[in-house]
């Protein structure tokens, strides 16, 4: 194989290791989430983001030696809160998951409200990769749902370089990628069991544009 222009982190992080939380697990990521919620500042021509409802847990991803557990909720006042949860995975002389940490924040741009959308994505910068002359990539997590049906996986592309991939899971998927490079950004595509695409969304939102 011939040498590579595109010089770029790719597949960092470790495939999904667990089914997605349910039980005593759910519960305990769930207090984390929930006091992540109540921490949310709204803006001011909102008085407040609501009670949080069913919390829907994604596929876990570990990378840099923390997994990450994204999650969605709908609130009381019709908003949707997005976010994670995140810990130091038991191993070595660990008995059990350590460190927690919790992020959240809210939407009030839902999908029932947008039916152009063929994948509902959530995203967070969750680090930095240095790369060539010093150019930093942001490393991304994504997590989402796929809009319509017949999907069997879902991959994270930059300038046409896959970089992740996670097949879904309940219609779920959790994707950590390189972002923003070199004037690049992460496109998301959804596959059907026979290779072809399905459909296309990008993290990248053109503000002027909307």
């Amino acid at each position: 194989m011939p040498p590579t222009d595109r010089f770029v982190i790719s597949f960092a992080a470790e495939p999904p290791q667990e089914a997605l939380p349910s039980g005593e697990w759910a519960a305990t990521l769930s207090r984390y989430f929930v006091a992540a919620c109540e921490d949310i500042e709204p803006d001011d021509d909102i008085d407040g983001i609501g009670n949080p409802g069913e919390v829907h847990w994604f596929p876990d991803r570990t990378f840099n030696g923390r997994t990450f557990v994204p999650a969605t909720t709908r609130t009381s006042e019709g908003l949707e809160v997005f976010g994670f949860v995140s810990f130091v995975p038991s191993g070595g002389e660990a008995i059990g998951p350590s460190d927690f940490l919790a992020w959240a924040d809210y939407t009030d741009e839902l999908a029932e409200e947008n039916p152009d959308w063929k994948i509902d994505l959530n995203d967070e910068v969750i680090g930095s990769w240095r790369g060539e002359k010093g150019r930093q990539a942001e490393i991304t997590l994504v997590w989402g749902v796929p809009l319509i049906r017949g999907g069997e996986l879902v991959t994270a592309e930059l300038a046409n370089l896959a970089v992740d991939q996670c097949d879904l899971v309940e219609d779920r998927f959790t994707l950590i990628a390189p972002d923003n490079y070199r004037g690049d950004y992460v496109d998301v595509k959804l596959w059907g069991r026979r290779g072809n695409e399905l459909a296309a969304e990008s993290l990248y939102v053109d503000d002027e544009g909307a």
